[in-house]
């Protein structure tokens, strides 16, 4: 079985919550903290390719609101990628990569996948 990778920023809601999920069902998971430890192009690219970038930009939070309307108008794969690269807050949370998938956000339907419900 492969290792879960569990992609996120430790003070987010959302990750905190998958993160007690996954400690209570005794699921042991490798945590990416994606501000501090940043993230690879090249994994970026992956799950954009898979998921699509609109998956993968959170338009909901603070640092969407706060860049500049230049950079979020018009946004491309190419531009989300490296907006992603440098403002890794952008990136939907948390992200996890499971034997061989990828998934976004923490729900019911990623608990049960992940055998955390």
């Amino acid at each position: 079985m492969s290792e879960l990778a569990l992609y996120g920023i430790p003070n987010c809601d959302t990750v905190r919550k998958a993160r007690r999920a996954l400690d209570a069902a005794g699921v042991s998971y490798r945590f990416v903290d994606v501000r501090k430890d940043g993230i690879e192009e090249a994994q970026l690219r992956g799950w954009v390719d898979r998921l699509g970038w609109e998956t993968l930009v959170n338009r909901r939070g603070t640092t969407w609101r706060q860049l500049p309307e230049d950079q979020r108008a018009g946004l491309d794969a190419e531009r989300a990628i490296a907006l992603m690269g440098e403002h890794p807050a952008l990136i939907k949370r948390p992200v996890i990569e499971f034997e061989g998938a990828v998934y976004v956000g923490w729900n019911t339907e990623n608990a049960i996948r992940l055998g955390a419900a």
